[in-house]
């Protein structure tokens, strides 16, 4: 498996950019990229970001996140900002898009499955997020911090019928 450094950049770009210029969390965005990934692989068979992730707490997680968002971040395509909204909890990482999304680096089918993603999930948070996927096969037949393996998607049966 490799990983498509431009396409996961776009793909980051692209969610920020039809959720208001900006992700509300790292918990948001990585399970974003979660759904975009493992309904992808589930659709296609094929990988769209080639991320590896991890069953952790709070779900799965892209182990390349951090990475791929620090070198946006120094590319001036992407602001992270560590902001306060509740007291006594961690601060929100706030993830704005600076450019617009290339599309070109994506196929027809990558484009219908962010759309996708945007369309059923792009409206919840962070912890309903969560709550989604700890429910699912792929989380829930992995153990807590070993690599989540894609071909678990296979067990979820997801409708790709309809587009909401």
């Amino acid at each position: 498996m490799t990983l498509h450094t431009e396409k996961y950049k776009q793909a980051i770009l692209y969610l920020c950019s039809k959720l208001g210029k900006e992700v509300r969390g790292k918990k948001k965005l990585a399970k974003l990229l979660y759904f975009v990934d493992f309904d992808f692989f589930e659709k296609n068979q094929k990988y769209f970001t080639g991320d590896k992730y991890k069953a952790l707490p709070m779900g799965p997680v892209p182990v390349s996140l951090n990475e791929i968002t620090r070198e946006m971040a120094k590319e001036k395509t992407l602001k992270i900002e560590s902001v306060n909204e509740h007291n006594g909890y961690n601060p929100t990482e706030v993830y704005t898009c600076l450019k617009d999304p290339k599309i070109s680096v994506f196929s027809e089918e990558e484009m219908k499955m962010l759309d996708r993603v945007i369309a059923k999930y792009g409206n919840l948070n962070g912890k309903q997020l969560e709550d989604l996927t700890h429910a699912e096969a792929p989380y829930s037949g992995t153990k807590l911090n070993e690599e989540i393996f894609y071909e678990l998607a296979f067990y979820r049966g997801t409708d790709f019928n309809n587009h909401a």
